[in-house]
């Protein structure tokens, strides 16, 4: 079995797979200073409960987009279960390019998606993942990584809204009954709802128009659940198409 670790600006999450079958995943809010016997208690745990034992482990791959938390998490993998394939190193073959100005640095995430995406779907695409940051990854036809657009995280958005303005109460997340918000607490969730969905469809728009065709659009990523059923722009909505694209990589360089 293949355990698969992504570790993202805000969680880090770790799936074993059999195959392509997830036989669990479990989600850690990324943290530099948790050592790896740490994470080795808290993991070899969870496994247990699916009862899988760490010795069924034989392959790692990972994939890390916070630099200090790195030592951590390659100690886990070397002590505990075994050398991982790391993406972004070198020697990784990802089966696509990378078609940037400066390739080294597209996130390993954003690869990982890219991989996954190429596999599964019909492209060109848009890969577009919702967590920390709102990603949207361009594809052409053959897969290759093109490029894309950045921009703030659903909660990182709301977050700086309530520390930066002194009356604007800490509220849920969630899709608003009406686009005009009749209390403060609505308006601040139709803000957030509506103006991400807005986000989502003109930058969508745009991308398409630029390259003079349409796209399948393909959502992922933690709150990915929250804002899909708002909008139609998703044609795939795919939560695990990261840990997916890591499964890829292992395969294509084990």
């Amino acid at each position: 079995m293949l355990l698969v670790i992504n570790s993202n600006n805000t969680n880090t999450v770790f799936g074993v797979f059999d195959g392509y079958t997830k036989r669990g995943a479990w989600r850690i809010s990324t943290d530099a200073h948790r050592t790896a016997d740490e994470f080795a208690v808290w993991l070899t745990q969870l496994m247990a409960l699916e009862g899988i034992r760490r010795q069924d482990i034989d392959g790692v791959v990972l994939s890390n987009v916070v630099p200090q938390a790195s030592f951590n998490l390659l100690s886990l993998c070397r002590t505990y279960f075994r050398q991982p394939v790391i993406v972004g190193d070198a020697a990784v073959k990802l089966g696509i390019k990378i078609l940037l100005d400066r390739p080294e640095e597209a996130g390993a995430d954003r690869l990982a998606n890219a991989v996954g995406a190429r596999a599964r779907y019909k492209l060109p695409g848009i890969v577009i993942d919702l967590g920390t940051a709102t990603t949207f990854d361009v594809l052409d036809g053959d897969g290759n990584y093109c490029g894309g657009a950045i921009a703030p995280g659903i909660n990182l958005a709301f977050e700086a809204l309530y520390t930066r303005a002194a009356k604007l109460p800490r509220v849920e997340i969630r899709r608003p009954h009406s686009v005009v918000g009749h209390s403060t607490v609505s308006a601040m969730q139709s803000g957030i709802f509506w103006g991400y969905i807005g986000l989502i469809e003109g930058l969508v728009a745009r991308i398409e128009a630029e390259q003079g065709m349409k796209m399948t659009v393909i959502g992922t990523g933690g709150l990915v659940s929250l804002i899909a059923h708002g909008t139609k722009v998703f044609q795939h909505v795919d939560p695990d198409l990261t840990l997916l694209g890591l499964v890829d990589i292992y395969n294509a360089n084990r």
